[in-house]
């Protein structure tokens, strides 16, 4: 029943999108962009932190215009950078925590635009790198680590300012192709051949982005960075064919393929292969 209604709910709104379409074009643009990049899960609020975070050094930090959370688990030298997924926020680390702390080294997590405890309504790579550079800058961290579409953010990152600090790079669950990602967002709004261009138009000029270029599976040919992938075949959210391009690409980076653990990817396991590649030891 839930799944009928949500079909039934996701076609009017496309119905409705593409009448607008034919009158305010412009309009109907940026609404679909709207309704596109903007989350409906993963805030926070500062009185009502997740156990894990409160724990941590709260620092906010600022980029053209907006300001982003910080969480810092302090440690030794080493630094990890934890870069997170659509709809979710610096606590989805809170079981992959206590691997990277056994090691000893200082953990750092960030909030997405749009996320957690940052500004903005949107959600944008481009704008996600720009928060991962400014804490780069002031934490000089020498691994990254993004799930999802925080591990395609994570690969743009390394590819747009290839930032010789940064050691080695893990992502997990992570998207290759965007327009497989804004196809799929047609598909299930049933939006127009227009709509669908001006989409893509829209991305073109506001990001200068053309999205066959936007790909991770270009990002990762472009990194030499050692790499670790790791992305389930069961994954339903993010095909493992996803996976297997970027792992393709990329020549230091070695492929764990997972089963059974969803796109969410939670496993001690694999949290101890991470924590073995990143710093050699538990």
């Amino acid at each position: 029943m839930k799944k009928g209604y949500y079909l039934l709910l996701t076609k009017s709104i496309g119905a409705i999108l593409n009448s607008i379409s034919w009158l305010f074009p412009a309009r109907a643009t940026q609404l679909a962009y709207a309704l596109f990049s903007e989350p409906r899960e993963g805030k926070l609020v500062l009185d009502q932190l997740p156990k894990i975070l409160q724990e941590a050094k709260l620092e906010t930090l600022t980029v053209a215009n907006h300001h982003f959370q910080t969480y810092t688990w302090a440690g030794n030298e080493t630094k990890i950078l934890l870069i997170h997924g659509w709809e979710s926020n610096a606590s989805r680390w809170e079981k992959l925590l206590p691997y990277l702390q056994k090691s000893g080294s200082t953990i750092i997590a960030i909030d997405a635009p749009a996320h957690g405890l940052s500004s903005g309504k949107a959600f944008s790579i481009p704008q996600y790198a720009q928060f991962i550079h400014t804490a780069v800058q002031q934490y000089n961290p020498n691994h990254l680590v993004g799930h999802s579409l925080g591990g395609k953010t994570c690969l743009y990152y390394q590819h747009l300012y290839q930032n010789k600090t940064i050691e080695k790079i893990v992502i997990l669950g992570a998207p290759s192709d965007f327009r497989i990602i804004l196809n799929n967002y047609v598909a299930l709004l049933g939006l127009n051949t227009t709509l669908a261009k001006a989409l893509a138009t829209y991305y073109l000029d506001n990001f200068n982005l053309v999205l066959d270029q936007f790909s991770a599976q270009l990002f990762a040919a472009t990194i030499p960075n050692l790499g670790f992938i790791a992305h389930d075949t069961k994954d339903t959210v993010v095909r493992f064919t996803e996976g297997e391009k970027i792992a393709k690409a990329w020549k230091n980076a070695v492929f764990y393929p997972t089963k059974n653990l969803g796109h969410s990817m939670h496993d001690d396991a694999l949290y101890q292969k991470i924590t073995q590649f990143l710093v050699g030891t538990l």
